[in-house]
């Protein structure tokens, strides 16, 4: 089983990364392709995430996800919250029962830097973002945020606020302006991949 990464954050919210290294038809025999993904590398990132919230818990209902206007996948009754990120030849999803959650996955590549003024403002700035990981990191971490939010109209450099790192560099403090809070982020690199996720609870 590829298991690339899986964390059990607490007893009713748990985390997991899958490396794709099966066919469609591994997937397909026990997830329902709902969507029609016509180009066949993210048909299969699409199935290995569905499978990975079925694997993160055993009667996640997968069959009755369905898509907001903000493309926000959602589930009616809100029995879980859940998030899915896919980069490269892994998937990622966070799921659970009483908190919102976001998740997002990157890998480390060149065009971070090009893009950095779409999403890096002054204040950001004050990290001091060096590497390409460091770079990717920060775009994880917005990324998260915005999955986290599920409203969309999010402008990456105006309303997330990347405020401070904690813990050793695992945390990062963010102001989210559209909901004038704070948010923990939490990061973590395993290479080649970085994680940024997050749980808080749902009354908001």
């Amino acid at each position: 089983m590829p298991v690339f990464y899986q964390q059990n954050i607490n007893e009713t919210t748990r985390l997991g990364i899958w490396k794709i290294e099966e066919d469609e038809s591994f997937f397909k025999q026990l997830i329902p392709l709902h969507r029609d993904v016509t180009h066949p590398h993210k048909r299969l990132q699409h199935l290995a995430g569905r499978f990975l919230l079925r694997y993160l818990f055993a009667d996640f209902p997968s069959d009755l996800i369905q898509i907001a206007d903000t493309k926000k996948p959602f589930l009616p009754n809100e029995a879980y919250h859940f998030s899915v990120s896919h980069c490269g030849d892994y998937a990622a999803a966070i799921v659970s029962t009483n908190n919102r959650v976001g998740i997002d996955i990157e890998i480390p590549t060149s065009k971070v830097a090009r893009i950095r003024h779409k999403f890096i403002s002054n204040d950001d700035e004050l990290l001091r973002p060096q590497t390409i990981e460091e770079l990717t990191q920060l775009w994880s971490a917005k990324e998260a945020v915005f999955k986290w939010d599920g409203n969309g109209e999010v402008d990456f450099k105006q309303h997330i606020q990347l405020k401070q790192y904690k813990r050793d560099r695992s945390l990062m403090e963010c102001y989210f302006v559209k909901r004038n809070m704070l948010i923990d982020i939490h990061l973590e690199y395993l290479p080649p991949i970085c994680l940024s996720y997050i749980y808080t609870p749902t009354l908001l």
